[in-house]
């Protein structure tokens, strides 16, 4: 019985391509995806706006009350891939009113709700305090009312008022700082907690996560900066563009020696799953790890950015090899997310097969919708760019 049972082992060791008919199906696809794309943005543009607070960074002066408002409009769309994901949105309240405090999933409900009302609403309100008094004194129309309401009732600007104001800028951005960590780096943390799989379980996953959403923050703030200045017809502050290009090479050097910590630890454990993630990565993962994640979204940004840190090139090049790089960098964050959430669903819990993942084009799962989501925070930033012009020579626009 024993040399049956041994011959049985070694034979069920030799099995290649098993997978359990339960598991063919993924559960979470594109829209799981979607949602640690975008609070990684949120994050990664709150981080970037701190600098200029907290940290007295003059140089991105011209970004702080753009990254403020970038921020806020990806985190009003932040829940809602969940909430289309779990197919009852309007079960969503429960979190709220049940809370389970061991689960760190529904923790994400007063995280969000910590992060958007007490951090980045009331920031953007004392930003702009005294010139939504100044607006809603000297603007037209319907705008005239809408600042007024938005100053609540609050037109005092004696200079001790302004003072209060700064001071509270200023300690409601170093609370938000942990907090946006605290929004992502949890993310990593549900990923990293699943012991049960080992493409996720990782105590690195955390970290790695939090450092590729500044990545991804600090390219999106020079894409929408960039070519909003432009469009505005307006000419770009190099000195801004430079330091932010210079902080993106930096991070971005620091999540790639992350990430390749992570893998040699892997491979350094040689634990039992390290045959099927080689298959995993060497057949359904190549294209979007190796060839888009790495070559396209990693080493080509840095190496550009290298090239327009060290060579004298005229500012027009500059800006090209900046905005290629921070489009690369998008490319190459969203492949990440796609890698981890999607790549971990595609191997069996035998650990001896591999599915695949069919994308629909429509329905709630589906491309589209996707899109639609990544497209939203950006009809809202507009909208709020109309409302409160984040810039300096700017007014608001009179209907």
């Amino acid at each position: 019985m024993d040399k049956l049972i041994e011959q049985l082992q070694h034979n069920l060791s030799q099995v290649v391509g098993f997978i359990y008919p339960n598991e063919i199906e993924l559960h979470w696809g594109i829209l799981v995806v979607v949602y640690p794309y975008i609070t990684g943005l949120v994050a990664g543009a709150f981080i970037l706006a701190s600098l200029e607070r907290v940290f007295n960074v003059k140089e991105i002066m011209p970004t702080y009350r753009l990254a403020l408002l970038t921020a806020l409009s990806f985190l009003i769309v932040a829940p809602l891939p969940l909430l289309l994901h779990l197919g009852h949105p309007e079960r969503s309240f429960e979190i709220m009113i049940t809370p389970h405090l061991q689960s760190a999933m529904a923790m994400f409900g007063f995280v969000y709700i910590w992060y958007l009302m007490m951090v980045l609403v009331l920031e953007i309100w004392f930003e702009y305090r005294e010139d939504l008094g100044r607006w809603a004194r000297s603007g037209k129309g319907w705008k005239k009312y809408l600042h007024y309401l938005l100053t609540l009732g609050s037109l005092d600007h004696s200079e001790k008022s302004l003072r209060f104001d700064h001071k509270a800028v200023t300690f409601i951005t170093i609370v938000g700082i942990p907090s946006a960590f605290l929004l992502h780096g949890y993310v990593g943390f549900i990923f990293g907690s699943i012991k049960a799989n080992p493409w996720w379980s990782s105590v690195l996953m955390p970290i790695v996560f939090l450092f590729s959403a500044i990545v991804s923050g600090i390219a999106l703030m020079i894409l929408v900066y960039g070519l909003s200045t432009l469009i505005r017809g307006k000419s770009i502050d190099m000195a801004c563009m430079n330091k932010l290009a210079s902080y993106l090479l930096y991070v971005l050097i620091i999540d790639l020696s992350l990430e390749t910590l992570d893998f040699i630890h892997r491979v350094y454990e040689s634990v039992e799953s390290i045959n099927i993630m080689g298959q995993l990565i060497s057949q359904k993962l190549f294209i979007s790890l190796i060839v888009v994640q790495l070559l396209l979204g990693t080493l080509a940004p840095i190496s550009l950015l290298v090239l327009s840190k060290f060579l004298r090139l005229p500012d027009e090049l500059k800006r090209l090899l900046f905005f290629l790089s921070a489009i690369l960098v998008q490319i190459g964050i969203f492949s990440t997310r796609w890698n981890v959430v999607i790549g971990g669903q595609l191997f069996s819990k035998s650990l001896r097969g591999l599915t695949n993942y069919k994308m629909e084009l429509l329905g709630l799962e589906g491309l589209l919708i996707a899109i639609g989501l990544l497209v939203l925070p950006f009809i809202i930033l507009t909208v709020m760019v109309k409302i409160l012009p984040p810039w300096k020579d700017q007014k608001p626009a009179v209907s």
